[in-house]
């Protein structure tokens, strides 16, 4: 007996934006969200999820909007790749302190 991985399984994890846009359209017109869901082999609860970020992004809900969440997420990389880029040149500095000391490597000719 073979055993089959759900619709689901097969989306790949980030849809592109016309697709959630189409498949709200469907829902909006009418159509049943577990009905939308199964046709499409996506979830109803990331239905409702698109759903309500969609409204957040129209202003009718409060919340972060998804330009909003784009441009948290460049800044925690941007943040990310400075603080490693800190975290590079401490360790250089470290490593530059213990093999040159410029105060009393050598005593002054007298």
């Amino acid at each position: 007996m073979t055993v089959q991985q759900p619709p689901e399984a097969a989306m790949p994890r980030s849809c592109p934006p016309e697709f959630r846009r189409k498949v709200l359209d469907l829902v909006e017109s009418g159509r049943m969200v577990a009905e939308v869901a199964q046709l499409l082999g996506i979830s109803e609860q990331t239905i409702y999820v698109w759903r309500r970020q969609r409204l957040i992004d129209s202003g009718q809900l409060p919340g972060t909007t998804t330009a909003e969440n784009a441009e948290l997420a460049m800044a925690r990389r941007r943040i990310a790749e400075l603080e490693a880029e800190v975290k590079i040149h401490r360790r250089a500095a470290e490593l530059l302190g213990e093999t040159t000391s410029p105060k009393g490597g050598s005593k002054p000719s007298t």
